[in-house]
């Protein structure tokens, strides 16, 4: 039987005060204190080390531990509102095939067949993070190609997007689909001209790759739950949580959340291994059972929490699935997809609104976000609720009137600079001139919806300030500038999107998100002050340590 996790009592240790070169406060002031009190994992006092002190004194017999961060400056931990941390791991084990490794197919195909050497028999081939405008040829892969990795197991080439990728033949095989086998609702496996099969596959056409017995979430989102064995999967969510804490990260949204995610938070929650706070938006194929269960808010503890439902509207604009009826510019042939018929999808909205439950969808284009928005509004209307805090995760390219409907509505867009900063130029050459406009902050700023940043580890690495960077000079990383500065937003803007507005997005703002008496002594410590280091360099402030609940859990 599995033990109930955090039930032992925290051991009694002498409260401690965090001092520093400088603190950022983050709340609603703009404080910058001297020092602040940690008293078991929260904070008791923030203000001088003299006012430290007395609040120490007032409430415990023991002498306080004076921690002198040195040079060190101070914020809170950021908070990553939208993220895959078992996926993360999981593509640590996978073979990287991203633009530092590879720049040509045949460099991918030398990287995954030496990969092949190395593994077990039958064992899987599994590469990630290609981005085929990345490629000298300006296409995917094919399984032709993916067959001189191997003949005789799977291949599997992951897009840097996360919604699908290329696999060899084999795979094909062995799942039972061929020219004839019809696209799922959601999803697609691509074909020439002759009508072959080609390799590619997008979206709800994941589920295959699961098998028999894996996870299967239909036409809910791109299926990457491929299963491992779950001491594997274990060791793959404690490797993506260091990773996190290396990036300054405490706290993180899990944006979709299977049977496969839930194992594993236990698991590492009942050996007393997870550390970070979790947050779990369970994908929208659970919704009625979770309704079923009367989970009609967030419920949990402080490490690990239910907070709502992930739904997917369209596909993603780095893999071209986001949903562009009239074609691609880079491609008039691709359309992309909807993930549900409107109605059907403002249904489920308005039965998820109808019992308390945030909604947390994936919408890309234009028209995917016009469905979610009219979903929104629609449910609101028939249940007003002015803090709902329904979120649109990435929000790449609403248009002005729309966001001027999501601040009326109180939506909450969680955007991801690392994105634009990736691969902005391809989102220009996919959809033309608009594409400039991916990842708006500035234009939500200025209208009044909340700036809310994150990563989507792992199509970005957890490192927050690259995504700050990138959110205040909207210069990707071949030098391109995304459309133009008023896109941008400030450097405290930007600390807030990853700090207390994501907090917000999470409904953890009264314990999260800011250094203010009463809630979680959560922090990182940064080697350099973002707001005096100049924008295109905040990539390089390194994070020396990393703070949970007043006890350090990383260092550089």
């Amino acid at each position: 039987m599995r033990k109930l996790a955090f039930t032992k009592a925290s051991e009694i240790s002498a409260p401690k005060i965090i001092v520093a070169k400088k603190i950022y406060a983050l709340d609603t002031e703009g404080t910058t204190p001297e020092a602040f009190l940690v008293i078991d994992d929260r904070i008791h006092q923030v203000g001088t080390v003299a006012e430290c002190e007395a609040a120490a004194a007032a409430v415990s017999a023991l002498t306080p531990e004076i921690v002198d961060l040195g040079e060190g400056v101070v914020v809170p931990g950021f908070i990553d509102a939208h993220a895959h941390p078992l996926m993360h791991g999981q593509m640590m084990s996978w073979v990287d095939c991203g633009p530092e490794q590879a720049s040509s197919i045949p460099e991918i195909v030398a990287l995954l067949s030496e990969a092949a050497k190395k593994l077990p028999a039958g064992r899987p081939v599994r590469g990630y993070g290609y981005e085929q405008r990345n490629l000298a040829e300006q296409r995917h892969p094919n399984r032709f190609e993916l067959d001189q990795v191997a003949t005789d197991r799977e291949v599997y080439l992951m897009n840097a997007s996360g919604h699908g990728g290329v696999v060899n033949s084999y795979t094909f095989e062995l799942h039972g689909v061929d020219r004839d086998t019809p696209n799922p609702k959601g999803g697609e496996f691509f074909r020439d001209a002759d009508g072959e099969l080609t390799g590619e596959l997008s979206d709800a056409a994941c589920n295959v790759l699961t098998g028999l017995e894996g996870v299967k979430i239909g036409h809910h989102g791109p299926n990457f739950h491929l299963a491992d064995e779950p001491e594997e999967h274990k060791r793959q969510l404690a490797a993506a949580q260091e990773d996190f804490f290396k990036g300054g990260v405490t706290t993180i949204g899990d944006a979709q959340v299977s049977r496969r995610e839930f194992d594993m938070y236990l698991r590492l929650a009942e050996s007393g291994d997870l550390k970070m706070r979790v947050s779990m938006y369970l994908l929208s194929h659970l919704l009625d059972e979770a309704i079923e269960m009367g989970l009609h808010g967030q419920f949990g503890n402080e490490y690990l929490s239910f907070a709502g439902i992930k739904f997917y509207s369209d596909g993603t604009l780095g893999g071209w699935t986001a949903y562009f009826p009239d074609g691609y510019v880079g491609d008039p042939c691709r359309t992309g997809q909807l993930y549900h018929d409107p109605r059907d999808y403002t249904m489920l909205i308005k039965k998820a609104h109808a019992v308390g439950l945030q909604t947390a969808t994936h919408s890309q284009s234009p028209v995917a976000l016009e469905m979610v928005i009219n979903a929104i509004e629609e449910a609101l209307a028939e249940n007003p609720d002015a803090d709902a805090r329904h979120r649109i995760e990435h929000c790449g390219l609403p248009t002005p009137e729309q966001i001027k409907r999501m601040a009326q509505a109180g939506i909450m867009p969680v955007n991801q600079p690392q994105h634009h900063f990736n691969w902005g130029e391809g989102v220009e050459h996919a959809v033309g001139t608009p594409g400039e406009r991916f990842n708006p902050l500035g234009e939500f700023e200025r209208a009044g919806v909340p700036v809310t940043i994150s990563s989507d580890a792992p199509v970005a690495e957890p490192r927050p300030l690259e995504a700050l960077q990138a959110a205040t000079s909207r210069i990707t990383r071949r030098g391109h500038q995304l459309g133009s500065d008023d896109l941008a937003v400030s450097v405290d803007t930007a600390l807030r999107g990853h700090t207390i507005s994501a907090a917000r997005a999470l409904g953890r703002e009264d314990e999260l998100g800011s250094l203010e008496v009463g809630k979680r002594a959560d922090f990182a410590v940064l080697g350099a002050d973002p707001y005096s280091t100049p924008v295109t360099e905040l990539a390089a402030v390194q994070v020396d340590s990393t703070w949970v609940g007043g006890n350090k859990v990383y260092t550089r």
